[in-house]
């Protein structure tokens, strides 16, 4: 089995890493083997990573897919170091160029407010609605809600437990909205504990497409003009949250970041916030023609 091949079965096996985890490391790690063009992968120095950076990078590739190729390298390797197959890090002080880091775009709390509340009478109306409360009031990655059981709901306590990225649990908490709408949901479809909160066909798993898909369905129907996707909820919820509270390290517990600089750019959106106020208010604020 070849190096790479062992670090996958290692992810899938013993680390649980999700099949979409497991495909961007498969291919950024075959990048490295179809650039080494049959060179054993144990036998890489640093100048080999860094030229196989400036290789990618002169095919064009975008400053953030090259950090995603080198952070594959620099996994691959310390496993391969903790399994005493090298003697040496070989990414050591190998560095990819820094991305600018776009701030994302959030919906005000009128636009939430208008997407959300979804005609319950329409087909699959209730469930529709419980699906963009529960998003916007919990801020859950989309994966999250697509694996989501009715076992994972705590109604009494308004609470949700969800495992997300490095199979981590947390538990986040649903807002009342939300939590009526997913009572009326489970009234009407009759799961079961054990059964998803919102099954696809054959009682399986939803898709991520589905759901997607008809978010923008719902998006065009309640009249909301921006690109809706299920992150923009998340981001969304994280921005307003902080927006009230300040409270990053919260923020940060409650989207389940392992790295608090992650969360930080919703300071930089509270700040935006902030200074557009600051502009229509203040009668010595600097003025756009």
């Amino acid at each position: 089995m070849s190096p790479v091949e062992a670090f996958l079965a290692h992810l899938a096996v013993e680390r649980q890493r999700s099949a979409h985890t497991l495909e961007a490391y498969r291919l950024d790690l075959a990048a490295l083997v179809g650039w080494a063009q049959g060179r054993d992968l144990l036998d890489l120095r640093d100048e080999d990573i860094r030229a196989f950076i400036a290789h990618e990078h002169r095919r064009g590739l975008a400053p953030k897919s090259l950090q995603r190729r080198l952070s594959a390298c620099r996994s691959l390797y310390r496993w391969l170091l903790k399994q005493g197959r090298i003697a040496a890090l070989p990414t050591e002080g190998v560095r990819a160029p820094k991305a600018s880091r776009k701030l994302p775009q959030v919906l005000d709390v009128d636009e939430a407010v208008q997407l959300v509340e979804v005609a319950t009478d329409a087909p699959l109306g209730l469930r529709d609605r419980a699906i963009l409360e529960l998003f916007y009031s919990s801020g859950l990655r989309l994966s999250e809600v697509c694996a989501l059981r009715w076992r994972d709901l705590d109604f009494e306590q308004g609470l949700v437990s969800v495992l997300g990225k490095g199979s981590k649990q947390r538990i986040v908490p649903v807002g009342s909205h939300a939590r009526d709408a997913l009572q009326a949901w489970r009234t009407e479809s009759a799961g079961s504990s054990d059964g998803f909160v919102f099954p696809g066909r054959g009682g399986k798993q939803i898709s991520a497409r589905a759901i997607q898909l008809r978010m923008k369905r719902l998006a065009l129907r309640q009249g909301v003009l921006k690109r809706i996707h299920p992150h923009l909820l998340r981001h969304s919820f994280a921005s307003h949250v902080l927006e009230s509270s300040g409270d990053l390290r919260g923020v940060q517990e409650l989207l389940g970041h392992s790295d608090i600089a992650t969360t930080q750019i919703y300071t930089h959106l509270d700040f935006q916030h902030l200074a557009k106020a600051y502009d229509a208010a203040h009668p010595r604020a600097r003025r756009k023609r």
